[in-house]
């Protein structure tokens, strides 16, 4: 998702380190150096922030302390990553801004054009296969401007949860498993791109009770979209390490993608491949949000227990 975690506040220069909690705050000098990297590469400035924020841990010590030269050298290597990546998906988005609502909603947006964007933009670089995806496009050239898709539940840990504390079957149960919204997109995009998706759900799988999602804080994520489309947090997933190969962070399931196993230590010695784990120590539990798919969505009241993964 790159939904903005700052904003453009004015923040004061640092010449000295600084830690993974300063960087997600929204007056960190991390934020002010992101945004003068991203003007002079030409680069959406709310994608790079995500996408350096997913590396810094790499590079930070076990305190969550960052070089300063260290983090400027991330932001500039994911910004020309991300130049280069912009390049590749030229012409398939929307470069106008329009008010919201003279977007077109779009219940069977393009598949193909859907795993492009999202592997070339989204900070996972990759798409959800077999996902349905949706979109609110410009009404000049029928370009996204924000874009999402969604496919049943595959997180067997938060569907048991779900299953035993609120009486829902797993396989009633959907997941936004990408969201992206362009900086031409207008105010509120994603919340109301949810809530057509919500509704569309509603007619086309009929025995679907409930959309989920997971909102990572540690890149500075807070769920205010999924909230504004009346979305509740339900739960806390405890984080497991970050995984970066040769560099480049990656997900398990792009690992076993790739090399038909996640085991890292076998994946090192019989393909030859650099791999680096972040301490889960050093991260946040990831909120779980939930919308019923009919009717009100509950809140839950009292502390959230987070699920061990």
């Amino acid at each position: 998702m790159t939904v903005d975690p700052w904003g453009q506040q004015a923040v004061p220069s640092v010449q000295a380190g600084l830690t993974l909690a300063d960087a997600r705050l929204r007056d960190s000098p991390f934020s002010r150096q992101a945004s003068e990297v991203a003007l002079k590469l030409k680069v959406e400035r709310r994608a790079l922030i995500v996408r350096t924020l997913l590396h810094l841990p790499r590079v930070a010590d076990d305190n969550g302390q960052v070089g300063w030269q260290l983090a400027q050298a991330e932001l500039k290597r994911c910004a020309e990553e991300l130049r280069a990546d912009q390049a590749k998906v030229r012409g398939l988005v929307s470069t106008d801004s329009f008010p919201l609502q003279d977007l077109v909603f779009k219940g069977d947006y393009d598949s193909t054009e859907a795993e492009t964007i999202f592997s070339h933009l989204h900070y996972l670089r990759s798409a959800r296969q077999g996902s349905r995806n949706y979109a609110l496009v410009d009404p000049m050239y029928g370009l996204p401007v924000s874009l999402c898709s969604v496919s049943p539940l595959e997180w067997k840990l938060v569907g048991r949860q779900l299953s035993k504390q609120f009486q829902i079957p797993a396989a009633k149960i959907w997941d936004v498993s990408r969201v992206y919204s362009f900086e031409v997109a207008p105010p509120n995009a994603i919340s109301y791109l949810l809530a057509r998706v919500r509704s569309d759900l509603r007619q086309k799988e009929p025995t679907a009770e409930l959309l989920t999602t997971a909102v990572d804080p540690n890149l500075g994520f807070t769920g205010s979209s999924y909230q504004a489309a009346n979305w509740r947090r339900w739960m806390t997933v405890a984080p497991r390490p970050y995984l970066y190969l040769n560099d480049d962070y990656v997900t398990p399931r792009q690992l076993r993608t790739r090399f038909s196993t996640a085991n890292l230590k076998h994946i090192e010695k019989k393909f030859d491949q650099k791999i680096a784990a972040c301490s889960p120590d050093l991260l946040l539990d990831s909120s779980i949000f939930c919308c019923r798919i009919n009717g009100a969505t509950e809140s839950v009241p009292g502390e959230l227990t987070p699920l061990r993964r």
